[in-house]
């Protein structure tokens, strides 16, 4: 396997094993501290895990197949998180998502999330962002939008965009 981790994170996944009375139950935490570290869950990343555990492969990729938290590809370096519960799709999110997708040329039927090819952008609905009075919402990165229209997501765009440039463009 030619997935390596650092060795301070290593180290820190041995000792959290010893919180455990079985390895197994080690699991999320691991998957979360790889997560954090390597931004998605590779095939690497998951078979290390399960090596590092005593499972079999299967075990893991079920695990991060099942939470939604958990991503096997990177995000682009502007994440737009559109909500889509009842007040924001009401109001207008499923029209939001799409002018988004058409603007960066992804699919607006697709209902998994999309990174733009060269790694500027990731679009996805998600589940409530706890707005629901100032739908519809927008999470971008850590920042909420609220009544986002056409007007404020070609503004988000324009800042991505803006942003990607200033920090060397693509992956």
């Amino acid at each position: 396997m030619s997935f390596s981790i650092p060795a301070h994170l290593e180290t820190e996944l041995n000792e959290l094993v010893t919180r455990y009375p079985q390895k197994r139950s080690a699991s999320l935490m691991f998957l979360h501290a790889l997560q954090e570290h390597f931004g998605y869950l590779s095939s690497g990343a998951i078979e290390w895990t399960a090596t590092k555990l005593g499972l079999a492969p299967i075990n893991v990729y079920e695990l991060v197949t099942f939470y939604p938290m958990f991503r096997q590809e990177p995000l682009g370096k502007t994440h737009v998180k559109v909500c889509r519960t009842l007040s924001c799709s009401l109001a207008g999110s499923g029209d939001l998502r799409k002018h988004f997708c058409e603007k960066l040329g992804l699919d607006p039927k697709a209902h998994v999330p999309q990174t733009t090819p060269d790694g500027n952008f990731t679009v996805e609905f998600v589940e409530c962002l706890a707005a629901c009075g100032s739908a519809p919402v927008v999470l971008v990165n850590e920042k909420l939008w609220e009544k986002v229209g056409k007007t404020e997501a070609d503004r988000i765009l324009a800042e991505g965009k803006t942003s990607a440039a200033k920090t060397g463009g693509s992956k």
